[in-house]
């Protein structure tokens, strides 16, 4: 007890010194959150936005690559004593969702997206991902002589998930060696959070956020008239009986401790009302917490596709890909954090969460080193946020202030304290 407090009384002049610094650079990390979030651009293709954060990096003093994974920014700042390297990392692209909200910046940009013209916006709060990191960084650059210890900013491009025959996000990242020349020993994220006011954050420990895999099947049958289904063979009769079936696997061949989701989202087959077709193509998505239930989802899905195919006298395709696996936050590091944003924000805005189904492709990082990923508040009084990468999703300016605040302490404890 005696060596914490002597820690905590040594850490004021430090925190107390962070507190103005981040009340100076409040301004100009706003005024870049208004430009990337009424300029955003979609996975794999951040050029601009990689480009403002470089700029800014750089004029930090930070050792400064570019063009990792396509469009992937890693600023690195060397502190003027020996110590340990922590990551901060932070995504940047938008979504193809066309923006409703009342923010004077919000976003016009439009792009293509699977061959069609949408709406382009950071419906999911990666501009105050960017710009709590950005802010971090600018914060730990002017304490550069009392840092003991490196820190590494890495902007991550394609958290959303790259488009079709391209690679990138987190995983083409960490194959590029973002995580080595210096190898950090923790990496620290954010995720903007609706459902929680301005000042709040949640925290959980273990599995914070779901696997994310794809299901993708073709099935087909023997086309014939609507009138004589008996000629045939029925793909659309047996969509049903698959889709169905799928259903039973969190329910029967889970454990119910065990969280599952099984979605079926796309189901297309059919030109003509009276026209059984030949095939029906099915796409889904699987969530679990934990790579023994991906494996047992994964196999089951086959089983149910080959009984039910062979019963109706059809024949299938199937393919299952996995895109993210579940985030894992480190239980040690989740102590320590916890006990860090408790001093920083308050009790009181310190929630314990759940883990949630979504998934995060800060997991990859998270599967490399130890890694902690929170839930930011970003809901000022009076006013109303949809739901993540909805058009209605709106997210505050007063919650990067908190989010630096957050960020800042984070970095420091982990540096002092290890």
């Amino acid at each position: 007890m005696r060596n914490t407090l002597l820690l905590l009384l040594s850490l004021l002049p430090v925190y107390g010194h962070a507190d103005k610094l981040i009340e100076q650079a409040l301004p100009e990390i706003i005024e870049f959150r208004h430009v990337v979030h009424a300029n955003p651009e979609l996975s794999n293709r951040e050029a601009e936005t990689a480009k403002r954060i470089a700029e800014r990096l750089k004029k930090l003093g930070l050792d400064v690559q570019t063009g990792i994974a396509h469009h992937g920014v890693v600023g690195l700042l060397r502190g003027s004593k020996a110590g340990p390297v922590v990551a901060v990392r932070a995504d940047m692209d938008g979504l193809p969702v066309t923006e409703q909200s009342d923010l004077s910046f919000h976003s016009t940009v439009t792009d293509t997206y699977g061959g069609k013209r949408v709406g382009v916006a950071h419906a999911c709060g990666h501009d105050i991902h960017m710009s709590v990191a950005l802010g971090t960084a600018t914060v730990l650059a002017a304490m550069r002589d009392e840092l003991a210890g490196t820190v590494k900013f890495i902007f991550q491009p394609a958290e959303e998930g790259v488009p079709p025959g391209e690679k990138g996000g987190a995983p083409m990242m960490i194959e590029e060696g973002v995580l080595t020349k210096p190898v950090p020993e923790a990496i620290f994220g954010i995720h903007s959070w609706p459902d929680y006011a301005v000042g709040q954050v949640e925290l959980t420990s273990g599995p914070a956020m779901a696997s994310s895999d794809r299901i993708l099947i073709d099935l087909h049958g023997r086309q014939s008239h609507g009138a004589w289904p008996h000629l045939g063979v029925d793909p659309i009769v047996l969509a049903a009986q698959v889709i169905l079936g799928l259903q039973t696997i969190p329910s029967r061949t889970i454990d119910a401790r065990e969280p599952a989701v099984v979605t079926v989202g796309i189901v297309r087959g059919g030109q003509r009302f009276n026209i059984i077709p030949d095939t029906v193509h099915l796409e889904g998505t699987v969530r679990a917490f934990s790579d023994a239930v991906q494996d047992q989802v994964e196999r089951r899905i086959g089983e149910i596709l080959a009984g039910l195919t062979s019963a109706a006298g059809a024949t299938y395709d199937y393919t299952y890909e996995r895109q993210n696996p579940f985030l894992n936050n480190d239980p040690a590091l989740a102590a320590r954090a916890r006990a860090t944003l408790i001093r920083t924000l308050g009790a009181e805005n310190v929630l314990d969460g759940k883990p949630a189904m979504v998934a995060e492709d800060f997991a990859w990082f998270a599967r490399e080193i130890p890694g902690y990923y929170f839930r930011l508040g970003v809901v000022a009084p009076g006013t109303v946020s949809g739901g993540l990468h909805t058009p209605s999703f709106r997210a505050d300016d007063s919650a990067i202030e908190p989010g630096i605040r957050a960020m800042t302490a984070l970095v420091l404890d982990y540096l002092q304290q290890r």
